[in-house]
């Protein structure tokens, strides 16, 4: 009954306020709030098996099949913000792999707040490739984000040849340069067979992106994982920014996605919803 004291072993009565109702009121939250965070569906991805929902005019295009491939994405240069996206196109040719987990602090007046800084590369092992970075306060958070963060920044890889072009692409196209911070990573064509000379930074990336023969240089404090794996992809993501003659004779630039399908969009577009329109 609400408001009858308890009794204890000995007899005694004791009443429900106090310092010992307080403690033991206070142990129940704790334990509410020391739980695990997002249950397990939350570390098993639980919103993975829902059935995606484009909210971008891009992604209405692809998942209604009127977009075929990533490099019409590319060639009109169209800001992809959805991965299911890059999912549908590379789906399970995609690989991706935890490069780093790290834990960084941040100074509070309660002491130190620990968050961990997860580092994950993505590559479908034949010119495509991505790195995602992202923080969080548990691991599997951290992870989940950075993987997401990656397929949202798949880039081309263009490969050439070193020497006569006999057989398939196998090396980069010519020398390029990539910078992060302090770490300068350079990037040289070598012969067929060579393989990847380089650390195992470089190598995991250039493996991803699907370069089999390579010659790599590096400067600056390599040491940091996370500026030389930054410094990588920014070196092959100028493999398509140099223009070699094959390159300058004058092709037809074909009409943008959104003003080719202009009506279909129209036409289809949710009453009443505001679109987001990238």
């Amino acid at each position: 009954m609400e408001g009858k004291p308890e009794k204890t072993e000995g007899g005694e009565e004791r009443g429900r306020g106090g310092f010992g109702g307080r403690g033991r009121g206070r142990g129940g939250r704790g334990r509410g709030r020391g739980g695990p965070r997002g249950g397990a569906s939350a570390r098993a991805g639980g919103d993975d098996n829902k059935e995606w929902v484009p909210v971008t005019k891009l992604g209405r295009l692809v998942k209604d099949g009127r977009i075929k491939s990533m490099e019409e994405i590319y060639l009109h240069a169209l800001p992809v913000k959805e991965y299911q996206i890059v999912e549908t196109f590379l789906g399970s040719a995609l690989k991706d792999e935890v490069m780093k987990i790290m834990p960084v602090q941040k100074q509070t007046r309660a002491g130190q707040r620990t968050r961990f800084k997860a580092f994950v590369a993505v590559g479908d092992f034949n010119g495509h490739i991505g790195l995602g970075v992202k923080c969080a306060k548990e691991v599997a958070t951290a992870i989940r984000g950075a993987i997401i963060a990656a397929k949202l920044s798949v880039v081309p890889v263009r490969r050439g040849y070193w020497g006569n072009k006999i057989g398939l692409p196998h090396t980069v196209p010519c020398k390029v340069t990539g910078k992060s911070g302090s770490v300068c990573v350079r990037l040289i064509p070598a012969p067929r067979g060579t393989g990847i000379v380089g650390s195992p930074v470089p190598k995991k990336l250039l493996a991803f992106a699907g370069v089999a023969d390579c010659y790599t240089s590096s400067k600056g404090n390599t040491k940091t994982m996370g500026n030389f794996m930054k410094a990588t992809f920014d070196a092959l993501t100028r493999t398509y920014l140099f223009l070699s003659p094959e390159f300058w004779k004058v092709s037809p630039f074909p009409k943008s996605p959104y003003q080719e399908w202009s009506d279909y969009l129209s036409s289809t577009g949710k009453g009443g919803r505001k679109e987001v329109s990238y």
